[in-house]
């Protein structure tokens, strides 16, 4: 694949309901139409197995939940810097691994753009369904990750 290629990982897990709406988002873009040279990767809760992926991107959108104190379905558009940078910041699960696996890549090498779309949970609780608020902003978020592929 063309290494000017743009990367999305979803990130979640889906046994914890909201937490899942990054695997649920990706999912759900593998039906639209994108443009050559974007992969789409299921990271589930585990970013590190896709430093590979990581290395030969030009770009990373990484979607994942991000309590951030706002209104469920809240969508937020971060860097990683931005995160690491507040210790104020925002919060997912995943944060540490994803951050880990960055801090990870570019010690390797990888020089890629990262962007971050987060949406705020609603419900962090056992189940495989996303809560009504957030299923009622996923197309919302999808258009999200269309924008920044079309960055």
């Amino acid at each position: 694949m063309d290494a000017k290629r743009v990367l999305i990982l979803g990130v979640g897990n889906l046994l914890l309901a909201d937490e899942g709406v990054g695997v649920h988002a990706l999912r759900a873009l593998r039906a639209c139409a994108l443009p050559a040279g974007v992969e789409l990767v299921d990271a589930g809760t585990n970013a590190l197995d896709f430093l590979d992926e990581m290395l030969a991107a030009e770009r990373i959108v990484i979607v994942d939940a991000l309590r951030a104190d706002g209104s469920p379905g809240t969508i937020y558009r971060v860097s990683p810097d931005e995160l690491s940078a507040d210790p104020d910041r925002p919060l997912s699960v995943h944060q540490v691994g994803v951050l880990e696996a960055l801090g990870m890549a570019r010690q390797l090498g990888a020089r890629a753009e990262v962007t971050i779309i987060g949406v705020e949970p609603e419900t962090i609780d056992w189940g495989m369904e996303l809560s009504p608020a957030i299923a009622a902003r996923l197309a919302q978020v999808l258009d999200a990750l269309r924008a920044e592929v079309a960055r």
